[in-house]
């Protein structure tokens, strides 16, 4: 059996076109789920490393750009990674997609068996992989899935309406392996945007599918609580590092006012060498400190032309991105925005927003509020605005 699965060629479809509705409306996120950030990368970088050892061409499938940059770099030994093809309208029309990409290759090249994963599954156990691919010699379909272990109820209306035996009841996971002509061919032969997964599609036409032991930690990212679970799963030992940041910017007259990366309607703007967006620049030291990279003035100083006038959203990405760079996360950001005027409140929602985007976090990691000095010192008599900042980090 060895010898045998040695020679046949083994692709994966890595599935990220879908959408993840019910992750975005617990998180409030623009990402789906699958490009969410943990551990320092895409949730989908980890699914494809999972992949990559077990087979030898990873084929992706979703949207081209927001795909290839979450895999950017990803050049695993023995294995090739295809160059993506967008996905389709139902979780069947991407797979559809994925294998008539394989099988547009020379026929030298074409895979004799092919995974599916669900690119929301980042942390799968190697002897889950090995598993369906050694139970491929004699089955044309091999899932894993792990046995039912709650009781089931069936309800209506917040009513039971019966207890389902959990007997012989399995929950179904990824990857799934398939012969790659036979589920190529009872793709193009059936309506496969009915079935619920590529198994059904074998299972109506009458072949047997195999089950083999799934994981417990073989967890589909769907809900917020599961990101907590993954990180722990996934993540090295991370030690949590808090940073301090302060920043004051005076008033300048024929400037636009530009707090925490929104344009905030004003009689006057802040003077300063960038677009002097002190709500940012304290943030950003913040972050620079529990990180102990310094200060803003150390990786933009102001005596650099470059920085004159610049988007301090720059500023913001690239601490961002030093975060990521060191395998850490943002735990949480607070900003404090210390002015008489303008009124902080009517935007406070947007500019946690858009501090969020620039971080690539979930906006409730984020909060911005105000405060007035009581008609006191600088900011008391309207000379400027000053801002307080602190954010935490783990970091390995």
């Amino acid at each position: 059996m060895a010898a045998l699965l040695r020679i046949m060629r083994v692709a994966a479809i890595l599935l990220a076109a879908g959408q993840g509705s019910r992750y975005s409306a617990q998180t409030a996120t623009p990402l789906a789920k699958q490009y969410v950030t943990l551990g320092g990368r895409p949730v989908i970088r980890h699914a494809a490393d999972a992949l990559a050892p077990h087979v030898g061409m990873i084929q992706p499938v979703g949207d081209p750009a927001l795909l290839t940059g979450a895999l950017e770099g990803f050049a695993p030994a023995g294995c090739t990674v295809l160059p993506v093809v967008p996905g389709g309208a139902t979780r069947q029309a991407s797979v559809s997609a994925g294998l008539e990409a394989l099988d547009r290759l020379p026929e030298e090249r074409r895979p004799d068996l092919v995974l599916i994963h669900d690119g929301a599954r980042p942390y799968v156990p190697a002897d889950v992989t090995q598993g369906v691919i050694a139970a491929l010699e004699q089955h044309a379909g091999v899932i894993p899935a792990v046995p039912v272990a709650d009781t089931i109820k069936r309800a209506k209306d917040g009513i039971i309406t019966d207890t389902v035996p959990r007997t012989d009841l399995f929950r179904a996971q990824t990857p799934q392996g398939f012969r790659f002509a036979l589920l190529r061919d009872l793709h193009r032969a059936a309506d496969a945007a009915d079935a619920t997964d590529d198994a059904a599609l074998l299972e109506q036409a009458g072949h047997h599918v195999a089950i083999v032991p799934g994981s417990e930690d073989n967890i589909k990212l769907t809900y917020k609580e599961d990101l907590v679970r993954l990180e722990r799963l996934i993540g090295p030992t991370l030690l949590p590092r808090t940073g301090m940041g302060y920043d004051v910017h005076a008033f300048a007259e024929n400037r636009p006012l530009i707090m925490c990366g929104i344009n905030v309607p004003h009689t006057r703007g802040l003077a300063g060498h960038s677009d002097a967006d002190v709500g940012i620049h304290a943030l950003c030291d913040a972050i620079y400190g529990a990180l102990a990279e310094g200060d803003i003035g150390r990786h933009f100083p102001p005596s650099q032309n470059e920085w004159k006038d610049a988007d301090s959203a720059r500023f913001l990405v690239h601490a961002g991105e030093r975060i990521r760079l060191r395998g850490g996360m943002l735990v949480n950001a607070d900003v404090t925005l210390i002015c008489e005027r303008p009124k902080i409140g009517p935007h406070s929602e947007a500019m946690r927003a858009r501090l969020a985007d620039l971080l690539k976090v979930d906006v409730d990691r984020i909060s911005v509020k105000a405060t007035t000095s009581e008609r006191l010192g600088f900011t008391g008599r309207e000379e400027g605005i000053a801002c307080l900042a602190s954010a935490t980090v783990l970091v390995p």
